[in-house]
């Protein structure tokens, strides 16, 4: 399919540079089977799901995965986007052309590392000196990787530790947050475990990549970056039981939805999951493993706007969006949310 047909005009002010205080104030856009658009707050989810019904969420946890630093002279700026081993990752570097194989990064506070070759996609391998965890180095060197239409905007800053995580946040590794979780509280999860609604958690290192434009003018020429996920067996019989006995399987936010999907196969049994995924969701797609998806608005031309189309249909997509950029809501990472029921 042509990519210009998943392109919408969104004007600059709709962009959220803050999340909604508290998190489930914000506003959460509802299209459900055949019936309208409803405008409701995120604090009703309980109401507009069943009991039974099962939400799944991303518990990876975002490291401080943007360093800034020098070669020599040259200011260099590093955003970590893919763990090679435990102490290599690729990075997205900015003047890259004055690092070449081999050099020192002095990223401050005791924090160096090594030059590696470049990949395919321009990225350059970072081998981080010493013998402390990588880990503990980032904490130290490190900033939050904001998306770049935040970060364009506004400096990062210490809130944004607290603000870009979710509260599922467990397992290191993601450059990126799992967004649609951001909304949740504790108290919205008693909420709905009183009403019988279950979760489950699932593991999905979201990486940079998911914020790099489609280049190609064709969606079968657009090659999907890869992210490491992680389905137990455990969970994986829960989610196939619930299913069985009438429940949704309702995916909390796109890495939740694409590790599902991934590790579904044909009869949309859920099977246990590690590895490497690439899959790419486009019109057409037959979903196996879902039922529904929370997921906050995505950017013209995405392939996330892409999967939301796929799901709900690219007209009836491009319809609701113009709706909530009518009725003021706010998008992106840290914007509102929509619960999408085909």
């Amino acid at each position: 399919m042509r990519v210009d047909l998943f392109d919408f005009a969104l004007p600059p002010e709709r962009i959220a540079l803050r999340p909604a205080v508290p998190r489930d104030a914000a506003r959460i856009l509802v299209l459900d089977g055949e019936a309208g658009l409803a405008d409701r707050a995120v604090s009703d989810l309980p109401s507009l799901l069943r009991a039974g019904d099962c939400l799944v969420f991303n518990d990876t946890r975002v490291i401080p995965a943007q360093l800034e630093g020098t070669r020599g002279n040259a200011r260099i700026g590093a955003t970590l986007h893919k763990r090679l081993d435990l102490r290599t990752w690729q990075a997205f570097v900015r003047n890259a052309k004055r690092v070449r194989a081999g050099d020192r990064i002095d990223f401050g506070m005791g924090v160096t590392a090594l030059a590696g070759p470049r990949d395919d996609e321009g990225a350059i391998s970072l081998s981080f000196e010493g013998s402390e965890p990588v880990e503990l180095l980032l904490e130290r060197a490190g900033r939050m990787p904001l998306p770049p239409y935040i970060a364009a905007k506004r400096p990062t800053d210490e809130k944004d530790r607290e603000d870009y995580q979710t509260m599922f946040a467990r397992e290191d590794g993601a450059v990126a947050a799992p967004t649609a979780a951001l909304h949740f509280t504790p108290g919205l999860l008693d909420a709905l475990a009183a009403r019988g609604i279950l979760t489950q958690t699932l593991t999905l290192h979201v990486g940079a990549g998911t914020f790099l434009p489609v280049k190609a003018d064709d969606t079968a020429d657009h090659r999907m970056h890869a992210e490491w996920g992680r389905i137990e067996e455990g969970a994986a019989e829960r989610l196939n039981a619930i299913r069985a006995t009438g429940g949704r399987i309702i995916a909390v936010g796109t890495t939740s939805l694409r590790l599902l999907e991934s590790a579904a196969d044909e009869q949309g049994i859920i099977r246990a999951f590690a590895g490497e995924t690439r899959i790419f969701i486009t019109p057409g797609y037959r979903f196996r493993a879902i039922d529904g998806l929370m997921t906050n608005f995505h950017l013209p031309k995405s392939t996330l706007f892409m999967l939301v189309s796929a799901l709900m249909g690219r007209e009836r997509m491009q319809a609701a969006y113009a709706h909530a950029i009518e009725q003021g809501y706010r998008f992106y990472s840290y914007g509102d949310s929509s619960l999408l029921l085909p």
